[in-house]
């Protein structure tokens, strides 16, 4: 009883805030890195317009980019698994950018 109520106690609280609740679109990625941190730009490239907004831009340590990997990794697995291959329409390297 008393190591569930530390589990409780210990438990993080996500909130979801209404503004950030619907997400934004993004259909290309940069990444760049530094000794203390990786910077991820989510950008918005539409059809036949000559600029590409950052939507969001997202900055995280060497380690929690490292989770993060593996974290998508897993989940592309599960979506695979459920849905069936991810097949890219594009070639390698032309949706993620590294920069």
């Amino acid at each position: 009883m008393a190591d569930n109520q530390n589990q409780n106690q210990n438990q993080l609280q996500i909130q979801l805030r209404p503004e950030v609740a619907d997400g934004k679109y993004s259909n290309l990625a940069m990444i760049g890195h530094g000794p203390n941190e990786f910077l991820m730009d989510f950008i918005f490239a539409a059809p036949g317009m000559p600029q590409a907004p950052v939507v969001s831009r997202i900055v995280m340590s060497p380690e929690n980019a490292k989770q993060l990997m593996f974290a998508l990794t897993d989940n592309i697995k599960k979506f695979e698994a459920q849905f069936g291959e991810i097949k890219p329409r594009t070639p390698k390297g032309g949706m993620i950018g590294n920069n």
